[in-house]
């Protein structure tokens, strides 16, 4: 498993719905990337910075300020916590 060193999230990527709510299925060329992720890990943070998402948070992040990293047949995004914009609650 990764574990995170500072400031950095690691999440995985939520696959996105491939039908719209009206029923119409989309190509992977219409798909936009996905930009929801649910926290798998995350760093210690530092002394000026306290961590606010934890493991288990369905976040929503910048899609392109990611790095991509697949590991044992999953896929994974490291974020810097700056970079994710909001935490996902109550569904």
């Amino acid at each position: 498993m990764l574990k995170p060193l500072h400031e950095n999230v690691v999440l995985k990527k939520e696959n996105p719905e491939k039908k719209t709510s009206s029923g119409i299925i989309l190509t992977s060329q219409n798909q936009d990337k996905p930009t929801t992720a649910t926290v798998v890990a995350v760093g210690p943070g530092s002394t000026d910075h306290k961590m606010t998402v934890k493991k288990g948070d369905t976040v929503v992040y910048k899609s392109y300020a990611t790095t991509d990293i697949t590991l044992d047949g999953n896929d994974y995004l490291i974020v810097k916590e700056s970079d994710i914009l909001a935490i996902v609650e109550g569904e």
